[in-house]
């Protein structure tokens, strides 16, 4: 006998170290102290204050980011999840039933639009065609 196993998607295994596995948010949202803050030359801070403000950046950039998941994140999830599942239930039960509707339709339409393009704009093509098989066209350069 043969077992067929099912994974259940909602309790599958996540990655706590690659949470990107995609690469959606590659080129968005990497931004680092040296990406908005930049001193050229000739024109220096005090070291302590260089230092200072990179630690002030990377720290309350971290925090903010995890304060504001902290709050945000499930809310988040759940409107988004509501939306994608109203998506797909639109997609699935509205737009799919509709297009497959109306091709089923359309078949009677092509069929006589076929039919009376073969009947009338056939033999007046063909008979144009033969018209015009003769004509000739030459270039010539004159000098």
């Amino acid at each position: 006998e043969e077992q067929i196993i099912i994974k259940d998607q909602h309790t599958k295994e996540i990655d706590l170290v690659n949470r990107d596995p995609k690469h959606i948010n590659e080129d968005v949202v990497k931004v680092d102290f040296e990406d908005v803050i930049a001193e050229p030359v000739g024109t220096y801070s005090f070291d302590g204050v260089w230092k200072t403000s990179y630690t002030t950046f990377t720290v309350s950039k971290y925090w903010c980011y995890r304060l504001l998941s902290a709050v945000l994140g499930i809310p988040l999830a759940v409107v988004w999840g509501f939306l994608f599942a109203l998506i797909s239930f639109c997609h699935i039960w509205a737009v799919v039933p509709c297009i497959k509707s109306y091709l089923i339709e359309i078949q009677c339409v092509s069929r006589i639009y076929s039919l009376c393009i073969h009947t009338f704009c056939d033999p007046l093509f063909e008979a144009l065609s033969k018209i015009c098989s003769n004509v000739r066209v030459a270039l010539r350069k004159e000098i």
